[in-house]
């Protein structure tokens, strides 16, 4: 059973064990009911102590059971049975009390809790609000402006801080059962009503309304939440717990709750929360699968990759050994990662304890024979592959038998690579994002020889230093810059075609994504994309081409750092200003091309850019590259800023209609675009009726 009841003497512990994290399913829901019944029935028991078995308290409810019909008791009808109990009801937290266990203890008289402890109303994470009371009983313990930040925001409060907000009332030390039980049998002892929390007033800062409040919050966070309703949801919802009773709120948050369930925004954040521990399914590599010992890593190169890739591994502990070929070269590396670890301190993020301790962890050198004693070494290189080879072939020679040798490469052949070594078997491909020591993406490259436990160790060990690891083929570009070379090579065209930079940049800024292509291209350096495509030469004579791009670098317009690219930037601002210039020079190519201009919707746009990204997606998967959709999608959310709450662009194609996405290739295909062939995945699936979900069910 998921939920017991002992007695000890004159307490009763209802202790809930539903593994891994104790989600509120059905049947644990159905068990607190039950369990508390139980001991009110008992005469003999004069408080009752709820505990969390394991790891934690309750860290949720079970958002599988979300698509399912309804099935009772509901939370709410538990916390009720709790709220309304005739004795003291004591809610005892370690580990985790999150979304619904948060709820779940609000709903108790009393709540302690170990020093340890966490809580937190994170529903808005999955696009939803807290909707078994959360919106109106936090309100009530902590105020109307305190509330409606954590709602909103879906951070987490240490025991500490919310022993301070009144959300806990004692912090355990030590044992926390005994703790819990000795905290009840004081309450009873003392006589100590039974606090309930529906009953308080919700506290408002003196000359503020609800309304005030809440509308200065969103202004606050309106930024980082566009194109979300749960946030303005949570925040109305909040101010419900001053201008309505309280039943009758409470019956409106629900009403909220499913509102947003069936919203494609919540539907979105869920896809992308289950795809991401989907990713962690690899074919080949179970649990019993081997790893290896990672103790000492090497990183080739100590540039601003390198150095980033260091930090990952010191911030867990893991010693690092940064090399480089001239000390010169090592000295500024290492002096760009004390600034970084320093910026860090400098917002308070990390004591300066803590950054010697990490800065502990690194060494330097400038000879390779310092990679001879590592268990991993990671080349980090720019992206040569005569340079890759070369270094691959004398690491074969120098690294000790077992060593995972990795690429940072962010586009070419692992397996060639691999082949210039006497251990292919040991090389795999781990492509991290710029920054690496902050974005959380990281490309697992699979390459033909790879050992399953070299894979498994990889997979591990980026889980070890906070990455989301998805395992991705060998291909141009591998999943995520393959795909990102269509959108933008279309984001390109659509200058020829008859859209300005700002254009294509604000429809793409707000459909979500963090910035459109050309304010990245400006952000990321042009002349990178310009040596890249030299070193590739032109496409064949029946693919498109566009020169712009390439014309704005023969400028001497690289971006930001040369103060003009697609934009012009004043000193010190990196705000971009359109710039009648490039129009000029837009207007002249196109004419040079021949192409006849006209003007787009910004339906038409997006359509341009999106489509096009989904459609290399879909031959990425049928090719075998990525296993699942759902990994795609955790590749663009994770490392490329797309919007969390559309999914990823697979599921957006799902969400969409892939007969709609299909229909637009093939018209862009048909009206001359070589690039835009319609993937025969698309096609298959647009014409039975399936969606890229559908796929992943069949295929994994």
């Amino acid at each position: 059973m998921p939920v017991s009841l002992q007695n000890h003497g004159d307490i009763a512990v209802i202790t809930v064990d539903n593994p891994p994290v104790n989600a509120l399913s059905q049947a644990v829901r159905n068990g607190l009911v039950s369990c508390t019944q139980e001991a009110l029935a008992d005469d003999a028991v004069t408080a009752i102590v709820l505990i969390g078995a394991g790891r934690t308290f309750i860290a949720g409810a079970d958002i599988r059971e979300f698509n399912l019909p309804s099935a009772q008791p509901t939370l709410n009808d538990a916390i009720s049975t709790f709220e309304a109990s005739s004795k003291p009801v004591v809610c005892a937290i370690h580990g985790t009390a999150l979304g619904g266990g948060l709820e779940t203890a609000l709903g108790c008289h009393y709540r302690v809790a170990v020093a340890g402890a966490m809580v937190g109303l994170p529903e808005v994470k999955l696009g939803l609000l807290p909707g078994a009371g959360g919106t109106q009983r936090l309100p009530r313990l902590v105020g109307v402006e305190k509330a409606m930040k954590l709602i909103s925001s879906g951070d987490f409060l240490a025991a500490d801080k919310a022993l301070d907000a009144g959300i806990i009332d004692h912090i355990v030390d030590g044992d926390l059962t005994a703790g819990a039980m000795a905290f009840a049998r004081q309450l009873v002892a003392d006589g100590a009503p039974l606090k309930r929390v529906r009953d308080l007033q919700a506290a408002l800062p003196e000359g503020r309304s609800a309304a005030d409040l809440a509308a200065a919050e969103m202004k606050a966070i309106a930024r980082r939440t566009r194109g979300q309703p749960a946030p303005q949801k949570c925040l109305e919802s909040v101010a419900n717990a001053v201008t309505m009773d309280f039943d009758a709120a409470l019956q409106r948050e629900r009403e909220i709750f499913e509102e947003l369930k069936a919203g494609p925004e919540s539907q979105g954040l869920r896809h992308a929360f289950f795809a991401e521990r989907a990713a962690g399914k690899v074919p080949g590599v179970s649990k019993d699968t081997a790893t290896r010992e990672i103790k000492k890593v090497a990183i080739i190169g100590a540039g601003t990759m390198g150095g980033g890739i260091a930090m990952n591994f010191a911030n867990v502990g893991i010693p690092v050994t940064l090399i480089e070929t001239a000390q010169d070269a090592l000295d500024r590396g290492l002096a760009i990662v004390t600034k970084n670890y320093t910026a860090t301190v400098s917002k308070g993020r990390l004591s300066r304890e803590k950054m010697d301790q990490r800065m502990a962890m690194f060494s330097g050198a400038v000879e390779l024979s310092a990679a001879a004693d590592a268990d991993m070494v990671i080349e980090a290189v720019f992206e040569n592959m005569a340079l890759k080879k070369e270094i691959f072939s004398k690491l074969d020679a120098i690294c000790k038998p077992g060593a995972i040798l990795a690429s940072n490469t962010s586009t070419l052949d692992v397996d060639e690579i691999a082949a210039v070594t006497k251990r292919p078997q040991d090389v795999i491909g781990t492509h991290f994002f710029s920054p690496a020591n902050v974005m959380k993406l990281l490309e697992i490259v699979r390459g033909e020889k790879t050992a399953a436990d070299v894979l498994n160790t990889t997979m591990k060990i980026a889980k070890k230093i906070a990455k989301v690891p998805v395992v991705v083929g060998v291909c141009d570009g591998f999943v995520g810059n393959r795909m990102l070379h269509a959108y933008t090579r279309q984001a390109g065209f659509l200058l020829e075609d008859g859209a300005l930079p700002q254009d294509v940049d604000r429809v793409i800024y707000d459909f979500g994504m963090p910035m459109g292509p050309f304010t990245m291209g400006d952000m990321a350096g042009l002349d990178v994309g310009y040596r890249v495509r030299q070193e590739r030469g032109r496409p064949a004579a029946n693919y498109r081409y566009s020169e712009i791009a390439d014309k704005v670098v023969e400028m001497g317009r690289h971006g930001q750092k040369t103060g003009a690219g697609w934009y012009k930037y004043v000193a010190g601002d990196r705000t971009p200003h359109p710039d009648p210039e490039i129009e000029e020079l837009i207007l002249a190519s196109a004419a040079a091309a021949g192409v006849t201009r006209h003007d787009f919707s910004d339906d038409a746009i997006l359509q341009r850019c999106m489509f096009a990204l989904i459609n290399e997606g879909a031959k990425i998967l049928a090719e075998g590259k990525a296993y699942r959709a759902s990994d795609i999608d955790v590749i663009y959310t994770n490392g490329y800023g797309f919007p969390s709450f559309r999914g990823g662009p697979m599921n957006y194609a799902d969400q969409v209609g892939l007969e709609t996405v299909y229909q637009a290739v093939k018209e862009m295909f048909d009206g001359g675009d070589e690039w835009m062939d319609p993937a025969p995945l698309l096609a298959r699936l647009a014409t039975e009726g399936k969606t890229f979900a559908d796929w992943d069910a069949e295929n994994n």
